[in-house]
């Protein structure tokens, strides 16, 4: 049982345990991270499929953000007392459902809902698998449980998406879909098979959820996480013309380097939750302030294949340092309202993938060229680590942290 309102600091279990849980956990993050980012690899043959433009297909990423969006708090906020591990199976079957809907969608129409109801529980899913993961881990390795579960996410650019593109591709666009369903239940079984039961707070309500958001420091959180991903949506929303364009990459190369930038993300993640488990802030500055000079690199340097790849490869090392840290940093700031705060992380991450991509294509709009977003990325990145900075001094002001910023958390 998980002492009210600290997650982490009691129910641990015992290492073999605690494998199992992390991995089932796991298995509903690579379904989410595949029926993300899928859709951007079989968009053309979705619009010609429903006889739309490419454009009006690009609404379905918008209404799968949107559910994120939306989902996140509302959903949190409607079960405050549901027990976090059957919630979690709940948000899987929930996954399935709406994977399932997109499948099968006749109309544009139907898709873009179908696509909302499978972004619904997205973020809830993270922010209740973040506490439990939290829950169930001795303290000095709650950062790194987080992010073994947030890895899911990160594998599933490596492997899962352009797995599931390709099949889209040579068998339809709606069998990606049939995957993630079938992903999305095995991983409802294996979370109500590994997974133990873990307490709600004493006293959890809907109110009392609300009440993180007077917490100044939860607001910081999020804006960091919504700008300083944004720096890295900038590239990746582009990148495809940006590595055929610019870097001189072969069109049927482009979903290896698609791969091996989602190979980038989980080692970051990985490396992250680590350094979080040492210190909560040096991970935030270190990734926000590393993936500010590697976007900047990225500007400068991406003309020539082989230099792009890498420095492509660096930019998605260096995203992934913050996302345990600020998921961690958001339980911490919320212990009022854990599994709202931790649910707030998804929807501030989708907000930066909107930003991203707006920012970005407003620099390439005004005739800055296809390397502009990397620059405009790495100053996104700069002011969220000006937000860093700023809810470290606030932190320390307050007394709730020692002299050396690298020690905190």
């Amino acid at each position: 049982m998980t002492h009210a309102g600290r997650p982490g600091l009691a129910g641990a279990l015992p290492a073999r345990r605690l494998g199992a849980a992390i991995f089932a956990m796991a298995i509903g993050s690579f379904a989410i991270g595949t029926t993300e980012f899928a859709t951007m690899g079989l968009l053309p043959r979705i619009a010609a499929d429903f006889g739309a433009t490419l454009p009006a297909a690009g609404h379905l990423v918008s209404a799968y953000a949107l559910g994120v969006v939306v989902g996140a708090p509302l959903i949190v906020l409607a079960l405050p007392r549901a027990p976090r591990t059957g919630m979690l199976v709940g948000l899987a079957v929930a996954l399935a459902v709406g994977n399932a809907f997109s499948a099968l969608a006749p109309t544009m129409t139907t898709a873009l809902v179908a696509r909302f109801v499978a972004g619904l529980p997205h973020g809830a899913y993270f922010g209740i698998a973040a506490v439990i993961a939290a829950a169930i881990s001795p303290p000095q390795r709650r950062g790194r449980s987080v992010s073994l579960v947030m890895v899911g996410l990160t594998a599933a650019t490596t492997l899962g998406v352009p797995a599931s593109t390709a099949l889209g591709q040579g068998v339809g666009w709606r069998a990606a879909y049939w995957v993630v369903t079938v992903v999305a239940v095995l991983a409802a079984v294996a979370i109500w098979r590994w997974v133990p039961p873990v307490a709600v707070p004493a006293g959890a309500t809907a109110r009392r959820e609300l009440s993180a958001l007077r917490s100044p420091q939860l607001g910081l959180a999020v804006a960091i996480g919504a700008i300083g991903f944004g720096g890295m949506f900038a590239v990746y929303s582009y990148i495809t013309p940006t590595m055929t364009e610019v870097a001189g990459i072969a069109e049927r190369q482009v979903p290896w380097v698609l791969g091996v930038f989602g190979a980038g993300m989980t080692i970051g993640t990985v490396l992250g939750g680590r350094l979080a488990d040492r210190s909560i802030f040096a991970a935030i500055f270190t990734g926000l302030g590393t993936m500010a000079l590697t976007l900047a690199a990225f500007g400068a340097g991406a003309t020539a294949p082989g230099r792009a790849v890498i420095l492509v490869v660096l930019v998605a090392v260096a995203s992934q340092f913050i996302g345990p840290a600020l998921q961690t940093r958001l339980l911490d700031v919320s212990r009022e309202g854990p599994s709202l705060g931790a649910a707030l992380h998804h929807s501030a991450l989708n907000i930066g993938n909107a930003l991203g991509a707006w920012v970005g294509g407003t620099v390439i709009a005004a005739g800055q060229g296809l390397l502009a977003p990397a620059w405009a990325g790495a100053a996104l990145a700069v002011a969220g680590l000006g937000l860093a900075v700023f809810s470290w001094a606030l932190e320390r002001r307050s007394g709730g942290a020692p002299v050396r910023p690298g020690l905190v958390g």
